[in-house]
């Protein structure tokens, strides 16, 4: 099937996600939400290596994020990195250096941003690659959430907050 009425859909709310809100409000956060990766920035890497008692990090889940992006952006490419990934190796990344955490966040920006290219372009897609493409937004969705719980300074906005 053919991307092309959805391609509008997948990078709208992926780019919320990691971007922020614009304007009046978002589909999926609050109205002048930062997103992701400015929520980041007021991380420092102390608190990102801070381990909780599932034994992750902030860190671990943003090198997840930017792993799980990068399989998605060769997979664009035509290659088929699923079978060989190893998703552990980037759980074992949990405390990081003040420019660690500075190189993860960057990493993670540059793995967005190839995959919001991919998203607004329109393919010819199986379902499976339709599923992983609209997933890879619940996937974000998620580990965002996550990051928010752990961190004060992740959060954004309470919902008619100014």
């Amino acid at each position: 099937m053919r991307t092309d009425q959805l391609t509008g859909i997948m990078e709208n709310l992926f780019g919320e996600l990691m971007h922020g809100v614009s304007g009046r409000g978002g589909f999926m956060l609050n109205a002048r939400d930062r997103g992701l990766l400015r929520s980041l920035e007021r991380v420092p890497a102390s608190e990102a290596s801070a381990k909780t008692r599932t034994g992750s990090s902030i860190a671990s889940h943003v090198a997840h994020l930017a792993y799980g992006l990068s399989l998605m952006n060769r997979w664009s490419q035509g290659e088929n990195p699923f079978g060989s990934a190893d998703w552990s190796t980037a759980w074992k990344t949990n405390i990081v250096t003040e420019s660690e955490w500075e190189g993860l966040r960057i990493k993670l920006r540059d793995e967005a941003a190839k995959w919001l290219v991919v998203l607004r372009t329109p393919r010819e897609v199986q379902d499976i690659e339709l599923s992983g493409m609209i997933g890879s937004i619940a996937h974000l969705a998620y580990h965002m959430g996550a990051i928010r719980q752990i961190s004060m300074h992740a959060r954004g906005p309470a919902e008619g907050e100014r």
